[in-house]
């Protein structure tokens, strides 16, 4: 079987953890007995996660441009957790990628131990260096934000005939206009926006929809997160968060029936708080009444290691967009979309984007 070739463009925290996680699920580093412990499916039809091979990758930071790609995965501002001990070697030296708008201003404020450092060296051409590697799939981890940059990368893949992974708030997939593009081209994705695994979005969408299959009204609700990477570093920026806030509030407000005024859900990042590194911190709020309109008051608080746990779902995208290209699908992935991202094509109710995957999977289903 070949193997599924993938690029990456941004090599940052989570590509980091999912590289990791390739190598920790071919078995070389977890523990007996517990080999699939923390995957949704050990297999997503023929494939396992050890059949993803990396042939390409895309920086623009100066300490992993040029540099090997097991080197770049731990070089600074990357601060994810370590739960391997090493890294192979995937002959892959990461190239310079268009700077664009990937680089908030306000970034260079900071001391390089925590953000970017941008490369002296000429942008590689994305479109050319697909191709030559043979990749089939790119993942798009840009910061938050970099909608010129994301665009000249899906630009790339529709002239190199390469699918898309779109990991973050920039909307291609969920575009209807890009999405076009792709399908014109024969060309699946998926996008756009990846969720955690068990991360603020999912549990917010689960306690809402709690109120609402127990007959309870929700009169608002907020949802607060922080953390210590550079994406949290990022969107201090609020010129960057337009789409950000759009992709997790709409996550939520398609939950609830009604939809709440724009004035009674708040949802989006708080603040940086360097010592936490990638470790995020979500707070979230629901008020609400119930039998006899008597109120409801809701509060949790969620702790996580936030690259791997998005991860886990990029795993599954990667081997189920695999699927699509070899059953010669074009266009958005809406099933896997829905399951996977925040803001994809067609939003619908987890438990029915999730019947709508394992169909994909066993093939019964191509939507």
């Amino acid at each position: 079987m070949k193997p599924i070739r993938i690029a990456i463009s941004g090599v940052g925290n989570c590509a980091s953890s999912l590289l990791q996680g390739i190598h920790y699920y071919a078995g070389a580093h977890a523990a007996p007995g517990n080999l699939n412990r923390g995957l949704l499916h050990p297999r997503v039809g023929p494939y396992a996660s050890s059949d993803i091979k990396v042939v390409a990758a895309f920086d623009i930071d100066a300490r992993k441009v040029g540099k090997p790609l097991e080197t770049a995965c731990v070089a600074l501002p990357n601060c994810t957790a370590k739960f391997v001990k090493r890294f192979p070697r995937y002959g892959v030296t990461v190239r310079m990628g268009p700077v664009l708008d990937g680089v908030a201003p306000h970034m260079r404020k900071y001391p390089s131990a925590q953000t970017f450092v941008v490369a002296k060296a000429k942008p590689a051409n994305v479109a050319r260096t697909l191709r030559e590697s043979g990749a089939e799939i790119l993942l798009n981890y840009l910061p938050v934000g970099s909608q010129k940059a994301t665009e000249a990368y899906a630009d790339a893949c529709l002239e190199a005939g390469v699918s898309l992974i779109n990991c973050i708030p920039v909307f291609i997939a969920s575009d209807r206009r890009w999405a076009a593009r792709f399908a014109a081209r024969g060309i699946p994705l998926i996008g756009d926006d990846v969720k955690s695994q068990v991360g603020a979005t999912i549990l917010h969408r689960t306690l809402a929809k709690l109120f609402m299959e127990r007959g309870a009204a929700i009169d608002r609700t907020y949802q607060l997160n922080v953390g210590g990477n550079t994406d949290f570093l990022n969107m201090l920026n609020q010129d960057r968060l337009k789409m950000k806030k759009i992709s997790k509030t709409e996550a939520v407000q398609s939950v609830l029936h009604p939809r709440l005024d724009t004035t009674e859900i708040h949802i989006g990042p708080s603040d940086y708080v360097p010592w936490q590194h990638d470790r995020k911190v979500c707070f979230l709020r629901i008020e609400g009444r119930g039998f006899g309109d008597c109120p409801i008051e809701l509060e949790a608080r969620l702790s996580v290691e936030d690259s791997p746990n998005s991860a886990g779902m990029t795993i599954d995208a990667i081997r189920c967009l695999r699927l699509a290209r070899d059953r010669r699908l074009s266009g958005p992935v809406r099933s896997v979309s829905a399951w996977t991202m925040k803001h994809p094509p067609e939003p619908m109710p987890d438990e029915q984007a999730c019947q709508l995957v394992e169909a994909f999977i066993r093939g019964s289903n191509n939507r």
